[in-house]
């Protein structure tokens, strides 16, 4: 598993604390049923151990587009 998250390919996930959480639906005028989702099985946040309607954050840079900053919703699945 920790071979997935190293791999070029994987984004970086950064599971947002609650504060952060609120700063961001507050940004996007949002609630959390809004906000894409993402399984808490999925192996690229696993390793965050995360809860169901946590607010995971992915970073992801390219050489055309510099970084981009995008956010998933935890669900059970």
């Amino acid at each position: 598993m920790d071979v997935i998250i190293k791999h070029d390919l994987c984004h970086k996930h950064i599971k947002l604390n609650e504060k952060e959480k609120k700063d961001v639906l507050k940004k996007y005028n949002a609630d959390l049923k809004d906000i894409p989702k993402i399984f808490i099985n999925d192996a690229a946040i696993i390793h965050l151990n995360p809860k169901t309607s946590d607010l995971i954050k992915i970073v992801r840079t390219s050489k055309t587009n510099g970084k981009t900053e995008f956010y998933r919703g935890v669900i059970d699945g």
